[in-house]
């Protein structure tokens, strides 16, 4: 569930002036929402089975997103601007926790703050490959799950995005269906339990 949160570092429109930080900037600076279907696999330990999974996802500036996994289970990771969820269908759990806690040190800082990604990120230019224009983004500080990202463009939209983090796994995200900049409904970035599910955390009282 950690991929969500790195993925509201996606935008659109990107330009293709400057250095690889202002390019990047630039390009995260343009985005009030991003939508798109996804396909994500993900590569442990050598020899473990990699795990796939496959949904789609919505992203409203600042530090909002929905994350719907509908393959191979149903789970929902949701940002309101405030707090973060994690539910699980078939478990019946929904686990709530702080957002600014959760996003500290990580890729969804390049949305949850104003802060210009350059100064919370090292940004390479990497060669072309698979027919793609890649950039990597590495976190300035130690903290955070994550060690590097790479994200591949193709005439100016994200479509592949490849993630390293500390337990030496490789997760790969395909986008399709992108949708920049479109209105998106407000309920989209709410959450409120079904009735029966277990809720584990720190959910806010009268909201």
């Amino acid at each position: 569930m950690r991929i969500a949160a790195f993925m509201l570092m996606l935008v659109a429109c990107f330009c293709a002036n400057g250095s690889p930080a202002s390019r990047v900037d630039q390009y995260l600076s343009g985005l009030t929402t991003w939508s798109a279907d996804f396909e994500q696999r993900i590569e442990g330990a050598e020899g473990t089975p990699a795990r796939k999974a496959s949904g789609h996802l919505y992203l409203q500036k600042p530090g909002k997103f929905r994350w719907i996994y509908v393959a191979p289970n149903e789970q929902i990771v949701l940002a309101d601007g405030k707090k973060l969820w994690f539910y699980d269908k078939d478990l019946a759990q929904a686990n709530v926790r702080d957002l600014d806690a959760t996003l500290a040190g990580s890729p969804a800082m390049l949305l949850a703050s104003g802060t210009p990604v350059s100064a919370e990120f090292e940004i390479t230019e990497l060669p072309s490959s698979e027919g793609l224009e890649w950039y990597q983004l590495k976190p300035k500080r130690g903290a955070g799950d994550f060690l590097a990202a790479r994200v591949g463009f193709l005439k100016g939209e994200p479509v592949r995005m490849r993630l390293a983090d500390k337990l030496n796994q490789l997760t790969e995200l395909e986008f399709s269906h992108t949708i920049r900049n479109q209105p998106l409904a407000a309920n989209l970035f709410s959450f409120k339990p079904p009735p029966g599910v277990d809720v584990i955390g720190q959910e806010s009282k009268g909201k």
